[in-house]
């Protein structure tokens, strides 16, 4: 009996305790799945080496973890230029009573279990009754939570309305801000002030949560404080305030579908666009931890610097000590750079980095402050000099380390065809001279910004130079034509109207390039490059402006040359035999001396052939000299014997002849 009676009660015990340990499993799950899914993702973080990348982030921490008040009031100092994460929206706030400094981003995100639509990705309310949700009002409950730990108010209801938002991933560089055209009206109208201080506080406030922001430079856009998300589109309107909603729900959602990870620091950019008449919105996720942009789905980019998008949206955002120190050291090893290296790869002059870096020693007051012009600054020269690693391949194999390197298989010795080579000698050496200037300020089809002013400096110098030359050998011309001993002379006629022509010629040629090609040259970095390349779908390719650039040149000497053959007609027609006597050398020694310029420009240089030629000159000298008196000496020998014989001879034959004292 009494073991039946411990029997029935070990199976009531054990009835009950298993009845709690299953409606405490089924009850809890999500907190368990949770828990798991963060020890997962904490053993891959350490065996990839970045235990850093796993915090608790606030999406991450339960109630019972909460700060204390003490401890919100106490602002950590930031670490990325991301805006920072908000306390709990005013709805909720107003309703919490008696934990009003609750975080909405610290809730326990249940990260499985979620599925697609409003009411799904809401949390679950069957929570025990002594769990740490019940301190949540129903309010808080309402919001829409994702696996990134970022609380998203409920989408704007509209009954009548539906869209069908279509997004297209998109970079920071491609909204279209600056070029948006919005016209207002000229007419100026007074506006009746009421009385007392004037409040623009409606002006300003926020329309459905879009909060209304300044650029420094001006524009306006908008901001979701607790989605997260810019825009330059007016979310006044109510259309577009829904369409918004619409398409934040929509890539929250996408974002959600294929597992993509949103941290806490991860913001939203929208663009309103229209293409071929039909409307939708660009989209791109930020992520300041990682500085770089992402989107939901494969896309093809050229950049994904997150540096454009703090330049477009700086409000609301400090600028970290850190930031402001990288900021300086880059600008520190610009100067440097600059300096020490005429190849620096710096767009910028020596004054200009100087002047950068007297505004970069300002930023250190703004650290770890809400200052948008400061972050502003910050960003614009973070993206500039960042864009310029990016464009020099910075870190890799075949990174550009001088300003004159060619990456993509052109070097600057660039081929000199038959053409070139001829018409270089048209020119006299101009065409060779403006084409190496040239390939110094393009490189890669790119201009070299710190040269590029100083180019354009010498083309307008020399440009007024042969304006001014031009018109003064045009009058020479006019003015030897009417010499009468002149007339007589057919040849020096036609050299002086030859001579006219081309005079006229550089000075038209030199006009139109001040007056059309300069306007041109003078506009941005990317519409000169076009120009320039444009040009170089003719048949001398690149080489075809420094062809047009050496045509007054060109032409102002073939003018000179005409008119220094006309004189020289005339001289030696009508001159007498002493005069050309010394006339004639005179010339010779002047058309040397004015021809050495131009060969020693072409790497023909007098020095070295006469030089050569003297030497040349000398040993051939030698040689002759030593083998004239080699033959000679030979000569003499030769002649020595030949007459020694010739007198042995003589000598024989008259001794026979010769009668001696005893033949008497």
């Amino acid at each position: 009996m009494v073991r039946f009676v411990l029997g029935k009660y070990c199976r009531m015990f054990i009835s009950w305790l298993r009845h709690i340990v299953k409606t405490a499993t089924i009850r809890s799950y999500r907190s368990l799945l949770f828990v798991l899914l963060q020890l997962v993702r904490h053993f891959k973080s350490i065996v990839n080496g970045k235990e850093e990348d796993f915090r608790e982030w606030p999406g991450n921490l339960a109630l019972s973890s909460l700060p204390g008040t003490d401890q919100l009031d106490s602002k950590a100092a930031p670490v990325s230029l991301a805006v920072p994460l908000l306390e709990a929206p005013p709805q909720s706030s107003r309703n919490q009573g008696s934990r009003p400094q609750m975080v909405i981003q610290n809730l326990q995100t249940p990260t499985l279990g979620l599925h697609e639509g409003s009411s799904d990705t809401a949390f679950n309310t069957d929570f025990p009754p002594n769990s740490s949700a019940s301190l949540m009002s129903s309010s808080v409950l309402k919001l829409n939570i994702l696996e990134d730990g970022i609380a998203l108010p409920p989408p704007l209801a509209a009954q009548d309305q539906t869209f069908d938002i279509t997004l297209i991933p998109i970079i920071p560089q491609q909204v279209n801000r600056y070029r948006r055209n919005v016209r207002v009206d000229s007419e100026y109208k007074p506006v009746e002030v009421k009385k007392g201080p004037l409040d623009c506080s409606e002006e300003f406030a926020a329309i459905e949560e879009w909060q209304p922001l300044t650029q420094p430079e001006g524009a306006l856009f908008f901001y979701h404080p607790y989605k997260r998300v810019f825009t330059d589109a007016d979310a006044r309107d109510p259309e577009t305030a829904f369409k918004l909603a619409t398409a934040v729900e929509k890539a929250y959602r996408e974002a959600r579908n294929v597992d993509i990870l949103l941290r806490p620091s991860v913001e939203l950019a929208l663009e309103f666009m229209m293409e071929d008449g039909e409307e939708m919105w660009g989209y791109y996720f930020t992520d300041h931890e990682r500085r770089s942009i992402f989107w939901f789905e494969d896309h093809e980019s050229y950049t994904s610097l997150t540096t454009k998008h703090i330049e477009l949206f700086p409000n609301k955002r400090s600028l970290p000590e850190d930031v402001a120190a990288e900021v300086k050291e880059l600008v520190m090893y610009v100067q440097a750079d600059s300096i020490t290296s005429p190849t620096s790869l710096t767009r910028f002059t020596s004054d200009q980095i100087a002047s950068i870096l007297n505004l970069v020693d300002l930023l250190k007051d703004s650290a770890n402050k809400e200052r948008e012009h400061s972050v502003w600054i910050a960003a614009r020269f973070m993206s500039i000099f960042w864009s310029e690693k990016f464009t020099n391949f910075c870190g890799q194999p075949g990174a550009r380390l001088d300003v004159d390197q060619s990456l993509y298989g052109e070097s600057n010795d660039y081929s000199k065809t038959i053409i070139f080579r001829f018409m270089n000698v048209v020119f006299f050496g101009s065409l060779d001279a403006q084409s190496k200037a040239f390939h110094k300020i393009l490189v890669d089809e790119r201009i070299v910004d710190s040269r590029w002013k100083q180019y354009m400096d010498k083309l307008n110098s020399d440009w007024n130079g042969y304006t001014i030359f031009s018109t003064v050998m045009l009058a020479v011309d006019i003015s030897f034509l009417a010499v009468p001993s002149v007339q007589a002379q057919t040849p020096a006629i036609l050299l002086s109207y030859m001579s006219t022509l081309c005079a006229m010629g550089s000075l038209v040629v030199t006009l139109l390039l001040v007056g059309q090609v300069n306007k041109s040259l003078r506009g941005s970095s990317a519409a000169t490059a076009s120009f320039l390349v444009g040009m170089s779908r003719s048949v001398l390719g690149f080489e075809s402006f420094p062809l047009m650039l050496s045509l007054p040149f060109g032409l102002l000497i073939w003018g000179i040359a005409f008119f220094a053959a006309a004189l020289s007609v005339v001289i030696f027609r009508t001159s007498g035999i002493i005069i050309i006597s010394i006339g004639y050398p005179m010339w010779v020694a002047i058309v040397i001396l004015a021809m050495w310029p131009v060969l020693a420009a072409n790497g023909i240089h007098i020095g070295f052939l006469l030089r050569d030629w003297t030497r040349m000159w000398y040993w051939n000298t030698s040689l002759l000299v030593v083998y004239l008196w080699y033959r000679l000496r030979l000569w003499c020998w030769v002649t020595g014997q030949h007459i020694s014989r010739l007198w042995y001879r003589i000598i024989e034959q008259v001794s026979p002849t010769v009668i001696t004292p005893s033949h008497v």
